[in-house]
């Protein structure tokens, strides 16, 4: 496979972990299942919008999945990814399936790719087949030896090109066989007393069992990440709160719930003294464990108090077997960790684990808990009884939402939940374009040109109510469910979807130039409403632009790193270039074109990594630097940002900063750093910021996002009338606060 690609699949964001059961993994390569929006479920890859499962074609069965590429779609390739951890033995692995094609241009492939240490210990692809144009349905096979450091196994279809490509009846075989018929001998694939549901029903809970179910959690955690017993992977640690669930249940008071606890704790075995034991080191430390809680006999009574410290005093460190680092990054992955997608709802009992799971994973995994608006420990609490008692898989998730929510990070969210579910609920939208600008919901453009029209709408347009709901109301009683790193991400987040509802008429209170007249227009269903228009602020047109001869233009959202010389070699001679990133990078450019806008040796960022010998401790790791390369760009660099600048755009931001880019826009998302997936109970999946980024000086980005060196917003007045008022600030910085403003403003209209 090209480099390019194989670069890209590297890095594309997939799941960190895939359920490894015999059970999960028997449905884990079929799209018969539910499906998030338009693609299909538990698979990673991308870009959005070029991923769907289809229901008119299958090769066998109801369903297939159909990547489809257009000429003007982002990247230059679309993949479908599923991973899971080499919980097998055997000699080589096969990965096998039905592809159907049309028209494609360049190739479509089946993939396999071996990881461990280091990413890319072997590599599989039907790429130098050159397989293109319109087939039938055909039976596709690659195959590689299995390598003995393998720790996980990536496995995908790709198209490159335009065209259209459907995957069905998809398998992974070891030495011939399904993979689970190869799974090693552990208790996550050989214990099935719960695999039906943990058998935990509740309809209330008191204040008691709310104050005893919050220790258990954290006790739960605690010697998941601690204790031998747990980290060795002797036990199905899921199964096991499920044992001790009854009995906290149960107990009429808080002793009576500790000595259950204390006796579990025992039941485990006896607590090893180790022989080299696991000593924090003050060096290079960040974020220091919280486990004061251990010693407080007052709460957890002498028994468990000092039962819980044994464990912590007696460690030994070493690996875990429900997180490691991801080969080459050092960011968590969450291993072992059954996403349980065939669950029946409502199960207190599986519900209380998935709350439990992600709670332990930010109290010991997150690389920013230090910045979190709540205590942690109050949100354990809080959330016991609106997750457990949820009543179905609908308040289940949006609960989660609510749960995830309190993390402020923008890449966390329930990236597997429908778009139905979350307020504003429905199946269909309007086909226009919201943003919040100045503070209110201003129609931007539309998602189509004749229905936007139809509407009745028009660009500049505000909407202040919708259903007789005033939209600050609305707003308030959305946030809850938008989460986000800084507020002008959620409002991002919330203007993309204000107009979501039931599939009828829309009534709209709207502003129009100061006078309040009320619209009626009818909501389209989501299929047909394209739902990434507007996703970028960028300039039309080409990647690369002259938008004179002395201003240059080159925008992110579909750059190719193999072109960062050529855009420097026709930017040269003007006096300044624009590098638009209120987008996020097609690819990865951050030293490919970095390296050739820097005059000097620089560090732009500084990196806090966990460590795994301390659960909840992070060290400081890495110090990126460019490295000054020809072409050289000798003139001025403007960046323009804006809060769709999100992770990769924000990372390459600061970057570019490092060379002497001037930064223009407004605040960014403020979620920086590799993120980590973590699967929860029901299908559902999340996922976190998985390093601390900050700047070489130890001040912080995330939740901040990039704070530009001249703040521009967009106005109301400017969306009305069609300007790029943040492009227009960087004209300015480029050719001098004395170029007539009709010139800056007609440069930055301007269409290629």
């Amino acid at each position: 496979m090209t480099r390019a690609i194989v670069l890209v699949l590297l890095a594309a964001p997939v799941h960190a972990q895939q359920p490894i059961s015999k059970v999960d993994l028997e449905s884990a390569f079929t799209f018969e299942t539910e499906r998030a929006g338009a693609a299909p479920r538990e698979w990673g890859g991308g870009p959005p919008g070029t991923i769907f499962v289809d229901d008119a074609m299958a090769h066998t069965g109801r369903s297939s999945a159909r990547l489809e590429r257009t000429a003007t779609s982002p990247q230059m390739f679309t993949t479908i990814t599923r991973n899971i951890p080499v919980e097998f033995g055997g000699r080589s692995i096969e990965w096998r399936g039905f592809l159907k094609s049309e028209n494609v241009s360049d190739f479509f492939a089946l993939w396999m790719r071996e990881d461990g240490d280091k990413p890319g210990l072997a590599f599989a692809s039907l790429e130098p087949q050159k397989i293109n144009g319109t087939h039938d349905w055909t039976e596709y096979s690659i195959t590689l030896p299995l390598n003995p450091s393998a720790s996980q196994i990536f496995v995908g279809v790709l198209i490159h090109g335009s065209g259209k490509v459907w995957a069905d009846d998809l398998q992974l075989l070891v030495d011939g066989r399904p993979v689970w018929e190869a799974l090693k001998k552990t208790p996550l694939n050989l214990d099935h007393q719960f695999d039906t549901g943990s058998n935990i029903t509740l309809n209330e809970l008191t204040k008691t069992q709310i104050d005893n179910l919050t220790l258990l959690g954290k006790v739960w955690g605690f010697l998941k990440y601690h204790h031998a017993a747990v980290t060795s992977g002797a036990h199905h640690w899921d199964y096991d709160l499920f044992r001790i669930l009854p009995n906290v249940l149960a107990a009429r008071d808080g002793n009576t719930a500790r000595a259950a606890m204390a006796e579990w704790v025992r039941g485990l075995g006896p607590v090893t003294p180790c022989a080299t034991c696991a000593t924090l080191r003050e060096d290079g430390l960040h974020l220091r464990p919280e486990l004061s809680w251990l010693g407080d006999t007052a709460r957890l009574g002498r028994e468990l108090s000092d039962a819980l410290s044994a464990v912590h005093r007696s460690r030994s460190g070493g690996k875990q077997f429900y997180v490691s680092r991801a080969p080459g990054i050092g960011n968590p992955q969450f291993d072992h960790e059954p996403g349980y997608p065939n669950l029946a709802f409502p199960d207190a009992g599986y519900q209380l684990l998935s709350l439990y799971r992600f709670w332990n994973i930010v109290q010991y995994w997150y690389p920013n808990r230090n910045i979190l608006d709540e205590s942690w420990d109050r949100v354990l609490t809080q959330f016991i009884p609106r997750i457990a008692l949820a009543k179905d898989k609908t308040s289940y998730q949006l609960e989660t939402i609510a749960l995830i929510a309190k993390v402020t990070d923008t890449h966390a969210n329930l990236w597997s939940a429908p778009p139905q579910i979350r307020p504003p609920a429905g199946d269909c939208l309007l086909p226009v374009i919201t943003r919040f600008v100045e503070d209110r919901a201003v129609v931007s453009g539309f998602s189509d040109a004749a229905t936007g029209a139809a509407t009745g709408l028009t660009v500049g347009d505000v909407i202040d109510g919708i259903d007789g709901m005033a939209m600050s109301t609305l707003v308030t009683r959305w946030t809850p469910y938008y989460p986000a790193s800084n507020q002008p991400t959620r409002m991002r987040d919330i203007g993309r979807s204000l107009t979501r509802g039931a599939c009828a008429d829309a009534r709209l209170a709207i502003d129009r130039g100061g006078q309040t007249i009320e619209i009626t227009a009818r909501r389209q269903p989501l299929a047909s409403v394209n739902q990434q228009a507007g996703s970028t602020h960028d300039r039309p047109g080409d990647t690369f632009q002259l938008l004179s001869d002395q201003v240059a233009y080159l925008k992110l959202s579909s750059v190719k790193a193999d072109q960062a010389a050529s855009y420097i070699t026709r930017a040269r001679g003007t006096k300044g270039l624009v590098i638009d990133i209120r987008n996020y990078p097609a690819e990865f450019v951050v030293f490919a074109l970095g390296n050739l806008l820097a005059d000097r040796a620089k560090p732009f960022a500084q990196f806090t990594a966990l460590d795994l010998d301390h659960p909840g401790a992070f060290r400081w790791v890495g110090t990126p630097m460019l490295d000054p390369q020809q072409p050289h760009y000798a003139g001025k660099v403007v960046v323009l940002v804006d809060e769709v600048s999100q992770s990769q755009s924000e990372y390459t931001t600061m970057a570019f900063r490092s060379a002497g880019a001037i930064v223009v826009g407004s605040t960014t998302a403020g979620a920086d750093g590799n993120v980590s997936q973590i699967p929860l109970p029901g299908g559902l999946r999340t996922m976190i910021s998985g390093l601390g980024v900050f700047y070489p000086d130890k001040r912080p980005t995330q939740r901040i996002g990039i704070i530009p060196d001249v703040v521009v917003r967009p106005t109301i007045v400017g969306i009305r009338d069609g300007r790029d008022e943040v492009l227009e600030e960087a004209l300015r910085q480029i050719l001098g606060r004395e170029t007539p403003a009709d010139r800056i403003e007609q440069m930055a209209r301007a269409r290629p």
